[in-house]
């Protein structure tokens, strides 16, 4: 079966669903164990106790043991790629109280294919002639917020559609009209907006027009994963590598039934789309299923405890030292963890937040921190490994220590 061929077959069918459509699938081989190797260490690539959080540039969070082990499993065997996204976004819907879902390369690309797909619907031809919407008779506008405008809403302009920014309820009424494709919500932002989520939905609801939610980092609480569904949001994006700890470059696109179905046109193996590049393997939906199912079923407020007592250690460290106050909030929004902030009086520590993460960084062991300012630094527990708040506290401690004057 030549390429072409192949091409024609995943073009016809959204959901393949059986190996035997490829004659050699029954012949796979594993592959030969590796030799283990410290790579981090052979290329000089800097490692760290990680006291700053989620963020991608951090390379996000550590996957769980179980989902190593489903990677590591899925790794020796071929399968069609639709049929594991078919049986893998069955258990997650089910999961997550949506009608259906897709594990997508990150919540970034779920904006795009989710919208991609609200779009052209089931029509090929139109999904064909994305990012081009002049002349296509498809809708070409998403309305948000003001207060919810971010770098990441590009993920919308991706399927060649504009951004309509608004501030009230009435002027949500004043900028629908039929190119109106969406109403998107930012969650994070959700409390500098004058129209929560409810009142969204129910705007889109009014108008017939799907309302769709970014909540790219923003479990823990774990019930997020299903409220927005719960609340008749169209559909949900979210971020596979923060709290949940699935692969990083991995993510869910959860909603209506004809959205996501429609939006898998947009997303390989299918290659005449505007997702080719949103590729997913059959290794990361595995691991995403593991850890979505197993994120479900933790024991939270177990983990939060254990949280505050990783934060007690490194606030009674730090505020041991004269001239620094510490405090610790919870966000109310997104990264809703114990955070930290150590603050000290410049004139007792000589020492600028800059300082101080320069040496945590150029340490052994290094350390991230987060939120640094003139006077002060904020650190978060939830991406350390048992242990690792010791050497926090420990090390904090040392430099404020040194500086003070």
């Amino acid at each position: 079966m030549q390429r072409r061929e192949l091409l024609k077959l995943f073009a016809l069918v959204p959901y393949a669903g059986s190996a035997s459509l490829i004659p050699w699938a029954s012949a796979s081989a594993a592959p030969p164990k590796a030799e283990k190797h410290d790579l981090f260490k052979e290329l000089g690539v800097r490692t760290f106790i990680n006291a700053a959080g989620t963020f991608t540039a951090m390379t996000g969070s550590l996957m769980h043991d179980y989902v190593l082990e489903a990677i590591q499993s899925a790794a020796s065997e071929f399968c069609m790629l639709d049929e594991v996204q078919d049986k893998v976004g069955e258990k997650i819907a089910a999961l997550v109280h949506s009608e259906a879902a897709v594990v997508t390369s990150g919540a970034f690309s779920g904006m795009t294919l989710g919208l991609a797909g609200i779009l052209t619907g089931m029509d090929q031809h139109k999904v064909e002639q994305l990012p081009h919407l002049d002349g296509t008779g498809m809708k070409s506008e998403v309305i948000i917020q003001k207060a919810h405008e971010i770098v990441y809403n590009h993920a919308l302009k991706n399927t060649g559609c504009k951004l309509i920014y608004v501030e009230t309820a009435a002027e949500v009424e004043q900028a629908i009209n039929e190119r109106t494709a969406l109403l998107h919500f930012l969650n994070i932002e959700a409390d500098k907006g004058n129209i929560k989520h409810e009142e969204w939905v129910a705007l889109g609801k009014k108008h017939n027009i799907p309302t769709s939610i970014d909540i790219a980092a923003d479990v823990p609480p774990v019930s997020n994963l299903w409220k927005f569904n719960d609340m008749g949001f169209s559909f949900v994006v979210i971020s596979g590598g923060k709290a949940i700890r699935g692969p990083q470059s991995a993510g869910l696109l959860m909603g209506k039934k004809e959205i996501i179905a429609a939006a898998r046109l947009h997303m390989p193996p299918r290659g005449f789309n505007i997702g080719r590049g949103f590729k997913v393997n059959k290794e990361e939906v595995l691991g995403m299923y593991v850890a979505i199912d197993k994120y479900i079923k933790d024991d939270h407020d177990k983990e939060w405890k254990a949280w505050e007592a990783a934060t007690a250690v490194i606030d009674n460290a730090a505020k041991t030292v004269s001239g620094v106050t510490t405090s610790i909030t919870v966000p109310a929004l997104g990264n809703i963890t114990p955070t930290l902030q150590i603050a000290w009086d410049a004139g007792k520590v000589k020492l600028s937040g800059k300082d101080l993460q320069e040496k945590l960084r150029s340490g052994a062991p290094s350390i991230e921190i987060g939120g640094i300012k003139d006077n002060s630094i904020t650190v978060t527990v939830w991406m350390l490994k048992p242990g690792q708040e010791k050497i926090v506290a420990g090390r904090i401690k040392e430099e404020l220590m040194k500086a003070v004057g």
